[in-house]
């Protein structure tokens, strides 16, 4: 018995602790655990902000871009956007590479639980230390709204061999 009751005590501490360092919610959404090791589904540079971004998925997300399930994205799909100031190459300066982190940011696809705005729901995290962003995702809505006929997602998933 005292076994168990040992075993629980470490298990709790450690599940504190994971939990101490996760991110704070934005707009109500839990941080994504474990999204860093999420598979690549596209690349983009913004050349008005000069940011590099890699926007990556959970395995519902990728398989849809794999199938090209996107229009709409399956309930259940996540998708994250890394981004990063751009930054020339030391060795190649014609080469854009990824400097500081601006944010890493998300949308969560269920079309119930999120149908007020439009089946996504929306969340950011800014900087290394990733500080939530709690604008609304009404800032986020306004921003897709030139791809509202692409379920809201301006991502055009990369041709994979």
């Amino acid at each position: 018995m005292r076994m168990i009751i040992t075993l629980a005590a470490v298990c709790m501490t450690v599940m504190a602790a994971w939990a101490a360092d996760m991110p704070a919610p934005s707009h109500g959404i839990a941080y994504p655990d474990g999204w860093q090791d999420w598979a690549a589904i596209s690349v983009a540079h913004r050349t008005d902000n000069d940011t590099v971004r890699l926007i990556v998925g959970n395995d519902v997300a990728v398989k849809a871009a794999r199938t090209g399930q996107t229009n709409p994205w399956p309930d259940g799909a996540v998708l994250g956007k890394v981004v990063w100031k751009a930054v020339d190459l030391d060795a190649w300066p014609e080469a854009k590479v990824p400097g500081d982190l601006v944010h890493a940011e998300f949308m969560f696809k269920d079309s119930k639980r999120y149908a007020d705005t439009y089946g996504w729901g929306w969340a950011r995290w800014l900087g290394l230390e990733q500080k939530p962003f709690d604008k609304g995702p009404e800032t986020c809505i306004s921003c897709h709204t030139p791809v509202q006929d692409r379920d809201w997602v301006y991502t055009r998933p990369a041709v994979f061999p």
